[in-house]
């Protein structure tokens, strides 16, 4: 009946407000940075001439940016300072899709690091993580369970892995140099919870300081109270639009029909 289909629509707007809050806007882009260079300080990111976030230092990771869809020139200075201009890059922007620039590489080779970031919500119980490398110094790892299996194999400096979902809980892990068992970084405690996405950044230095780390970011994160009945995989933004726009649209064609047997003096049997 009418009641029930408004409804069913209602949950489905709701469901979607939720499950795409952490998702670009089909009509958006979403740009995002990071400063993983370890010898370089404080740095201010220009987007076309402005200063778009300021003071940023090593580890941080900024929030998203929401940005139409265009060719935008991002530069990267120390705080405070329109000079020296240490990364200038044109990056493309594509609607409904995040983005996160990495100030990779140490300051004398600084170079940006553009990666393609896949938010969208994790099964039920599940988390999902990827791992990326930006330890100029550091060989190629493998990310693995502590003396467990391997999570992430053979990740080069300025690799980025693919996203894994995992079951949510707190797991030590370890990077080892790749194909061995020879440890170069234990993390133990990683907190991984349900409906949440996770990068781990590898920073730092082998051979000096700062001393080679990990650092988790939570990229995106869902209400695990709404049920998933929604597709949760990469790139449904669009899909999850056309379900919410036909479950409103079918409430608004039901309301009229509705309206015109009433005038009709017409009864709609349920």
């Amino acid at each position: 009946n009418m009641k029930r289909l408004f409804v069913i629509s209602a949950v489905l707007v709701l469901s979607l407000a939720l499950a795409t809050g952490a998702l670009a806007q089909d009509n958006q882009a979403r740009v995002r940075v990071i400063h993983t260079s370890p010898d370089a300080p404080a740095v201010d990111i220009w987007v076309n001439g402005n200063v778009a976030f300021s003071n940023i230092p090593f580890t941080n990771v900024t929030d998203y940016a929401n940005l139409d869809p265009a060719t935008y020139n991002v530069q990267v200075s120390p705080t405070g300072a329109t000079e020296p201009i240490v990364i200038d890059p044109d990056l493309d922007l594509a609607a409904g899709t995040d983005y996160t620039v990495v100030a990779v590489g140490q300051l004398a080779n600084i170079e940006p690091l553009v990666l393609i970031d896949n938010n969208s919500a994790p099964a039920a119980g599940k988390a999902h993580v990827r791992f990326v490398h930006t330890s100029p110094d550091a060989p190629a790892v493998d990310i693995a369970v502590t003396g467990g299996p391997v999570l992430f194999s053979n990740v080069a400096f300025k690799g980025a892995s693919d996203y894994l979902p995992v079951d949510a809980g707190t797991y030590d892990l370890e990077a080892r140099l790749a194909g061995t068992e020879t440890v170069a970084l234990s993390v133990p405690g990683v907190a991984l919870e349900e409906g949440k996405v996770y990068t781990i950044w590898a920073m730092g230095l082998v051979g000096g300081e700062p001393a080679l780390t990990a650092v988790p970011s939570v990229d995106a994160s869902y209400d695990v109270s709404v049920p998933a009945t929604l597709p949760t995989t990469g790139g449904e933004t669009t899909n999850l639009w056309l379900v919410a726009a036909l479950g409103a649209g079918l409430a608004l064609i039901a309301g009229g029909l509705v309206l015109r047997s009433r005038k009709a003096e017409v009864t709609i049997e349920e």
